[in-house]
């Protein structure tokens, strides 16, 4: 719960305020004063009475009623102290600096809990412990620099590292960024980012919000609570960008010794944020660009004017945008022609439009005017404008001022001369205007920003033809455990996914007359193994009577072996699609080719649970291999539409019977339009 009193306090005590500013406590007070904290100011000290000007109480309990108290004394002494605010002093919002609690030792973790049983006992708002505090257009509640520019448009950040919250705006603030509110929830012992996002979709307003969220994670402790506002908010007009930290295993255990987090599979959040909607991002400065980005108008289209006075950095984002799969296409002949009777000789109209490191702002003027007004295949305009060192280039940054203005196309400026131009960067800037430094580091989070798809619906229709009791009885007279051959055909069945015809025998004869009747080639696999390749329980093309008998009796005698599985030898590109249960996210499901592209090349997608067929067809065509399905070399294409319903129902399937714990179809035979299950196997426990 987040309290009108942690929002905008009438009141604020700093319990172990200081002197020394290089104390917690001394700079959260001289930042309060500095930001001209407009309400009653206190600090709790047992030495003194008076502390930076400011009235000093020696004991907690002299103190008069007060809104929001920051605590920077030792953890031990914070409960207690919380205890004597909430109940006697009517306090309804904490933020406690002080380390030393679950991330720590199991006597913290106790100190801890107590603190989040007495804020829920007085219904108050902790923040913490062992963050740097809360920033937003009220108050400055934190002990670090730099305090940004605040701005009810500027960014929205909530960090699990308060730290990296700092280093974030040290990213941010150089490319023109503001910010409307800075959240470090630390331990996230009560309030954790999923809290923040919930107070701030519940309370959106869009015409007084901010539409920028920037996150940084290192634990998803409620992944649903994370998906429904967040999507709720992208939905609402916001655009999320978040990075989330620990994805390796030596990460998860760094993140785990900082804050006591605890690892989320990085492939469910990734599933997670697909389906939320929010860019990814993999660091500090690439999640600033992303933010910087956000404040532009919106790209509609993937076609990308590049714009240059200095030719290499125009290659270096042109090789960004197209490698990532965006399009930076020709200029019209007619246009090129006249772009360049407008600029000096040696220049180049081609796209990227290069026009030389002595141009000047009047055909910077031109060039823009054109790729908004003439050319319809550009979506963007991106813009490279430094210094040579000639000359001054504010004129030329009043262009790109003026255009941004008044152009309906989106247009980034790029200005590296971070030195050089630095008076004309800041009086850009100064206009409300964000500006990038690197063309490259730009460039790729375009790409991540164009391709992050929009928030995918959590209500997925069932098909009239999934049978829901069938796939109950089956699932709740199983035995936990891999499911015998049979309920797994039965499953697919009950969930109308499509399979090879099968028999499972356990005598010569039954296998002789179950391989006449499907005719031949067959396959015969053995039943029991899990591993069935591994044992030598796999036989293919089996062509007669006599080699039926051969195999049956050799596969009978793999140990384990409980009967052969017979079936016609299917034929087609391989495909796979699986399913994996994962705590608190439910199940992602990953599809892709099958064989070699699964195995060596890892090239798979994964989704969260429910899949609609839009969101299938996103996986499908974000496969490396692709192409493969779409008829390479004159093969047949697969259909996607089936092979997107197909991934749809197992998703469909997994949410009937949430006891599946793992499945995996493998492989998929797709010969066409037809496209046949050949083996699974699923893995239930209750």
């Amino acid at each position: 719960m987040i309290t009108k009193e942690l929002i905008n306090p009438q009141s604020i005590v700093v319990v172990g305020g200081s002197n020394d500013i290089r104390k917690p406590g001394g700079k959260a007070l001289k930042n309060l004063i500095d930001q001209e904290y407009k309400g009653k100011l206190y600090v709790v000290n047992p030495k003194a009475d008076e502390v930076q000007g400011i009235k000093s109480y020696r004991d907690v309990n002299l103190l008069p009623q007060v809104d929001l108290a920051i605590l920077a004394i030792p953890a031990q002494f914070c409960p207690d102290t919380m205890e004597i605010l909430a109940k006697e002093k009517g306090t309804k919002g904490f933020i406690v600096f002080s380390a030393g609690f679950s991330e720590e030792s199991e006597e913290g973790a106790r100190l801890e809990k107590r603190m989040v049983e007495i804020a829920n006992q007085y219904n108050a708002s902790l923040i913490g412990p062992n963050c740097i505090g809360v920033i937003n257009t009220n108050y400055a509640g934190v002990f670090t620099t730099p305090i940004p520019k605040l701005d009810p448009k500027g960014i929205d950040m909530i960090s699990g590292s308060g730290a990296t919250a700092v280093f974030i705006m040290e990213s941010a603030l150089p490319k023109g960024l503001t910010f409307n509110s800075i959240w470090s929830v630390g331990n996230s012992a009560q309030i954790g980012v999923e809290e923040v996002l919930e107070y701030m979709d519940e309370n959106f307003d869009p015409e007084r919000d901010s539409k920028v969220k920037l996150l940084y994670i290192e634990k998803i402790e409620k992944p649903q609570k994370f998906l429904k506002h967040t999507q709720s908010l992208i939905r609402k007009g916001c655009r999320i960008a978040a990075v989330k930290a620990g994805s390796s295993e030596a990460g998860s255990r760094a993140a785990s010794s900082h804050t006591g987090a605890l690892a989320s599979s990085d492939e469910a959040v990734s599933a997670l944020f697909r389906k939320a909607g929010i860019v990814r991002c993999q660091g500090r400065e690439e999640l600033a660009t992303v933010a910087a980005i956000f404040q532009q108008k919106e790209l509609q289209g993937d076609s990308v004017a590049v714009v240059t006075h200095a030719g290499g950095p125009g290659v270096m984002l042109t090789d960004a945008l197209s490698n990532g799969g965006m399009k930076v296409p020709p200029i019209d002949q007619h246009i090129q022609k006249d772009l360049l009777e407008h600029l000096f000789p040696g220049s180049s109209a081609a796209n990227p439009i290069d026009f030389l490191a002595t141009g000047t702002a009047e055909q910077l003027d031109y060039i823009l005017q054109t790729c908004e007004e003439r050319c319809d295949n550009i979506d963007a305009i991106a813009v490279i404008f430094g210094t040579p060192g000639l000359f001054r280039v504010f004129d030329a940054y009043d262009v790109i001022h003026k255009h941004i203005e008044k152009n309906k196309k989106p247009i980034y400026p790029i200005m590296p001369s971070t030195s050089e131009a630095a008076e004309e960067i800041k009086h850009f800037q100064a206009y409300g205007h964000q500006s990038f430094h690197d063309e490259v580091l730009f460039g790729q989070a375009l790409v991540k920003v164009w391709k992050t798809p929009k928030p995918s619906t959590l209500d997925v229709p069932l098909p009239e033809d999934i049978n829901t009791e069938k796939i109950r009885q089956i699932i709740s007279t199983a035995d936990n455990g891999y499911l015998s051959p049979e309920n797994v055909s039965n499953l697919l069945d009950a969930a109308g996914i499509p399979r090879v015809p099968e028999a499972v025998v356990d005598t010569q004869d039954q296998a002789v007359a179950r391989a006449n009747e499907f005719g031949y080639p067959l396959v015969m696999k053995v039943v029991g193994p899990v591993h069935k390749s591994d044992v030598g329980g796999v036989v293919l093309g089996v062509q007669s009577e006599e080699e039926v008998k051969d195999h049956f009796k050799r596969l009978m005698q793999i140990p384990d072996a409980k009967g052969v599985l017979l079936q016609p030898m299917a034929k087609g590109v391989e495909l796979f699609v699986g399913a994996k249960q994962e705590p608190k996210f439910g199940h992602i499901v990953l599809s892709g080719l099958g064989g070699i592209f699964i195995e060596v090349l890892k090239d798979v997608q994964s989704g969260l649970a429910p899949i609609s067929q839009d969101e299938a067809m996103q996986m499908i065509n974000s496969l490396k291999g692709v192409k493969m399905l779409e008829g390479a070399r004159g093969t047949k294409p697969v259909d996607k539409t089936r092979f997107a319903d197909i991934i749809s129902r197992v998703s469909l399937l997994c949410q009937l019977a949430p006891e599946i714990v793992e499945m995996d179809i493998n492989p998929l035979l797709a010969d066409g339009d037809k496209i046949l299950a050949v083996d699974a196997r699923i893995r239930i426990e209750k």
